[in-house]
């Protein structure tokens, strides 16, 4: 029999609506027990809520799988990742990288995996993922029987507040030093070893083919362009220059090799800081047709809030002035305590600092291989935009 922890009472709410993280302030008491034990959760008056993985260590003392659940075994893992590739291949039925779960979206809290042609890279970020970290292996092998190598990139903050060391490496198989595939018909190769996160950005796969989709005939300038991305796209697109900025060297030499070996002749890349670079723009009197702000997440908690917005603020001021009637913006923010309101509340007042009247024409989110979970505002972090100056 699985132990049982107790809500408070008045608690309950929000995981009867479907919510899965149970905070330790939730609970009537925080027992000790091996961090990633399985338990059941019941209200004050009795009633189960279903079974997860608890971790006195963690803020997110409890991480529900989303039902009553014995047995967390190689099976249970398998049919999970099943259903999640299933629905993948419906939704992007020729991608040759994609993300195969998106943690609690596919209600497996803790647990990221990515797949880029034949390899798979994870992510256990919770105490409990992290212990079954064997049995993932081996679910991985049997829904993937095609798959040649298993990497964790296990480097994120997240662990640290789950009592877990960081960590990277092979553990199962073999990974080659750069996987290859394409991505809106461009040849990307991709160091998944020393890349970001599990190695490239792929929530933005579809804004990719929007921004393609406009650039024909336009100069195009890439903020925070990370291996190329956007930059790539425009340049696929038909723009007549295409421009990417970032502040990372291997990040910039990746980009200019993918525009090499795609033939992408009006691609260029530049390492700067990008606040600066858009500063030196503007005072030099550069105008643009279209300028792209996809930057890194500026807050990972409250606490952080206001410097993000002015960031944010900043940003898309100084885009904006380098851009005239018929210019286009396109704004990103993967912040996920930025609701999309408060970006297009900062759009709008910069905008009207300096004089442009903008109408929204595209609005996009995180593509379908990185579904959200509706109980889960957590699940939902990507907000892109696309103005036009009129």
């Amino acid at each position: 029999m699985l132990p049982i922890l107790t809500l408070r009472p008045r608690e309950e709410r929000r995981i009867k609506e479907g919510h899965l993280w149970v905070f330790t302030t939730d609970l009537s008491a925080i027992p000790q027990m091996e961090p990633g034990s399985l338990i059941r959760l019941s209200t004050s008056d009795g009633a189960s809520l279903g079974t997860g993985f608890y971790n006195p260590l963690s803020k997110i003392a409890i991480r529900l799988l989303g039902g009553e659940i014995d047995v967390v075994d190689e099976d249970f893992f398998v049919e999970r990742i099943t259903r999640a590739a299933r629905l993948r291949a419906l939704l992007l039925p020729n991608a040759e990288a994609y993300r195969v779960v998106f943690g609690e979206a596919d209600l497996l809290s803790g647990l990221i995996v990515d797949l880029y042609g034949s390899t798979l890279v994870i992510q256990t970020l919770s105490a409990g993922m992290d212990s079954r970290k064997d049995l993932i292996v081996s679910a991985l092998r049997r829904v993937f029987p095609a798959a040649t190598g298993i990497i964790e990139k296990n480097l994120s903050q997240m662990r640290t507040k789950e009592g877990l060391e960081l960590t990277e490496g092979v553990i199962w198989g073999e990974v080659p030093s750069t996987v290859q595939f394409r991505e809106n018909d461009i040849l990307l190769e991709v160091d998944i070893t020393a890349g970001q996160k599990t190695g490239y950005f792929l929530d933005q796969k579809l804004n990719r083919k929007i921004v393609a989709d406009l650039s024909a005939g336009r100069t195009v300038l890439d903020c925070f362009c990370n291996v190329g991305g956007f930059a790539l796209n425009a340049a696929k697109g038909g723009a007549t220059e295409s421009v990417g900025i970032d502040s990372s060297a291997p990040a910039i030499e990746s980009a200019q090799h993918h525009a090499t070996i795609n033939n992408l002749n009006a691609c260029s890349f530049v390492k700067a800081n990008v606040f600066d670079y858009l500063r030196e723009q503007v005072a030099e009197g550069r105008k643009w047709d279209m300028v792209i702000l996809d930057p890194p997440s500026f807050a990972k908690h409250r606490g952080a809030l206001r410097g993000a917005l002015a960031g944010y603020a900043e940003l898309n001021r100084t885009a904006l002035k380098l851009l005239d009637s018929g210019g286009i913006l396109v704004t990103a923010s993967c912040t996920q305590i930025v609701p999309e309101h408060d970006l297009l509340d900062i759009i709008y007042r910069e905008s009207a600092r300096v004089r442009r009247r903008l109408r929204l024409i595209h609005r996009g989110s995180q593509a379908p291989d990185h579904p959200v979970l509706l109980a889960m505002p957590e699940t939902q972090y990507l907000k892109f935009l696309v103005f036009e100056v009129m």
